[in-house]
């Protein structure tokens, strides 16, 4: 559903991302990890179309985000960690844009549904900028999943939540999992990466550091005992271990 092959991105002669391959399946949820600096928001925004790879490619359901970036963008939603939001237009005119935009036909009972599952119901005819910044991030979420999305992208996406939208966060990213989504986040929270995800890419200096399976990852690092937390294998793989 995700696939990244030999990506490289450079700004002003400093290298962000060199020579990253990868893949994400339908079903899996593939944990982005990295100190700062690694090249994690680079890599999520190139494969959203946001930013332009230097070299490689940069597929999303078989569609190159270079050559077909509107057939690409329409199967993928990317919720950055800092959504902006229109501070001129309500939570309900939000999703009216996005189902405009996507052109999601009688989107009206879905996007409802959204706003219950987010405790955003109360909120529906609030101006944005009325909204706390964990309401801001609940309906970034929303927007991202109303055209139901094959591809979807997280980077920090608990920032603002209070434990009761962390729960419905992690639960949706599994219910939209367990639809066949294949989903990418990235955090610096490595309980979340290890509570949610199948998969895991460590990224150190634009570098591919580990990439398969959670499982695998704890059989790479063999001075790591076989039941390491992510928080052990993040620490000795970032230090130098590449597998």
């Amino acid at each position: 559903m995700i696939q990244v092959t030999d990506f490289c991105k450079t700004y002003r002669g400093t290298v962000a991302v060199e020579m990253l391959s990868f893949d994400v399946q339908p079903g899996q949820v593939l944990g982005l990890l990295g100190p700062n600096g690694a090249g994690k928001t680079t890599t999520m925004r190139a494969i959203a179309g946001v930013i332009p790879p230097t070299r490689g490619r940069l597929l999303v359901a078989g569609h190159d985000v270079a050559i077909e970036p509107v057939a690409a963008k329409a199967l993928l939603a990317y919720v950055p960690d800092d959504p902006k939001l229109f501070d001129a237009l309500t939570v309900w005119e939000h999703l009216q844009f996005i189902a405009s935009a996507y052109a999601v036909e009688n989107f009206e009972s879905r996007a409802h549904a959204l706003l219950e599952q987010f405790e955003l119901t109360p909120k529906r005819d609030a101006l944005a900028q009325e909204l706390s910044r964990g309401m801001r991030q609940k309906v970034a979420i929303c927007c991202a999943y109303l055209h139901q999305p094959r591809a979807i992208l997280f980077d920090e996406p608990l920032t603002g939540l209070d434990p009761h939208g962390i729960r419905t966060m992690k639960e949706s990213v599994r219910q939209r999992a367990g639809a066949g989504a294949a989903v990418i986040v990235s955090s610096h929270l490595l309980s979340l990466v290890e509570d949610l995800c199948t998969h895991l890419l460590i990224l150190d200096h634009g570098r591919r550091i580990f990439f398969g399976p959670v499982d695998q990852a704890r059989l790479a690092f063999s001075n790591v005992s076989g039941n390491a937390s992510l928080e052990e294998m993040f620490f000795r793989a970032t230090a130098g271990k590449a597998a």
